[in-house]
């Protein structure tokens, strides 16, 4: 092999300038690859980002959807007041309970106008105590519409503060009207009698009980009635014609007893009534003398004129718990009755012995 006299061979100056390249970074090319991909990757997390952002948005959407049928379902809006300009903020059903048109600028003063004047009182001072304080409050209250109608709405309030200056008062308002409505019927169900719209035994009862815990001077008097001739005419025109007269005789001894503490129903044909202490004897006889006059009146009753009469027995409250009252009552109403009826006897401490005795 033939010896060279030349050196050490030279590098090429392309391959080194492309070796230096190399070294340093990466020909354009290579670059321009890291740079497609940096950019590929980055539209890839902002594609996942966005496609995220829309899921959000959609369950947002679909959140305030529930949200929006489950308070129109529940009749519940939500509401906030700015502090301290009481700037006011509604939800669509708020607008519905107020009957205001959705959208229209509500303002505070007009929508107090709406509130019975005891209402906006009581309303003004816990608006004012939980500002105060800053809490919150519940309160049911009626309200007359701007339609005019009658609605009863529950309040809940609650008070924001920032570095403890309250700037919103905000809650929910509810309708409520028919738990109203079914609550006042359980309760008038619970104390009163259906067919006459007298007191019932229930509330007669209670009265005397807390008449018994207040003590003395509670009640003056009570007594106790019974109509005659009741029976017969519920066995004889039967008892779609006796409850008639049972109304019929409620209506009258309401009229006669309007200044009575209490006018109750306490069984099938007999009524009770409760005086305060104002009334003297004299005052409670003339009552009672006029309960019978009324009584005796002919009713009237799909046309056809009735005959009924009256027993009155009167206790006076002495001496003794509340429930003896109503045993002195009941026994000197025995005492009337056998003494032939249409009458009326006071309570004396040998009245039931003659009474009942005379009865049997």
């Amino acid at each position: 092999m033939p010896y060279s006299l030349k050196g050490p061979a030279r590098p090429n100056a392309s391959r080194l300038r492309g070796g230096v390249s190399d070294a340093v970074g990466g020909s354009p090319e290579r670059a321009r690859r890291r740079d497609a991909a940096t950019i590929a990757r980055l539209k890839g997390e902002l594609a996942g980002q966005a496609e995220l952002i829309r899921e959000q948005g959609v369950s947002l959407a679909h959140s305030r959807k529930i949200f929006d049928r489950a308070s129109a379902a529940a009749r519940i809006g939500v509401w906030e007041c700015s502090l301290p300009d009481e700037t006011l903020h509604w939800t669509d059903v708020v607008y519905d309970l107020f009957d205001l048109p959705r959208g229209t600028l509500p303002d505070r003063q007009r929508a107090l106008a709406c509130y019975p004047p005891a209402s906006r009182k009581v309303l003004e001072a816990m608006r004012g105590r939980a500002i105060e304080e800053r809490s919150g409050f519940t309160l049911d209250t009626e309200i007359i519409t701007f339609a005019g109608r009658s609605r009863w709405i529950r309040i809940t309030a609650t008070v924001e503060c920032e570095d403890g200056v309250p700037v919103r008062i905000f809650g929910m308002k509810q309708d409520i009207t028919e738990e109203k409505l079914l609550s006042d019927r359980m309760r008038y169900l619970a104390e009163f009698d259906v067919m006459t719209g007298l007191a019932n035994r229930g509330q007669f009862q209670a009265r005397l009980s807390q008449a018994d815990q207040a003590g003395q001077g509670a009640v003056g008097a009570l007594l106790l009635i019974d109509l005659d001739g009741f029976k017969a005419v519920n066995d004889t025109f039967g008892h779609v014609v006796g409850d008639d007269c049972l109304k019929e005789a409620a209506a009258r001894l309401g009229t006669v007893c309007q200044g009575a503490d209490l006018v109750a129903r306490v069984g099938g044909d007999e009524f009770a009534v409760l005086l305060g202490p104002h009334l003297d004897r004299g005052a409670v006889s003339g009552l009672a003398r006029g309960i019978i006059d009324a009584m005796g009146e002919p009713v009237s009753v799909r046309g056809q004129p009735l005959k009924l009469g009256a027993s009155v027995g009167v206790a006076f409250v002495e001496t003794g718990a509340m429930c003896d009252l109503f045993m002195k009552a009941d026994t000197a109403l025995y005492a009337a009755k056998a003494a032939g009826r249409n009458t009326f006897r006071i309570f004396k401490p040998d009245t039931g012995r003659k009474g009942r005795r005379a009865a049997a």
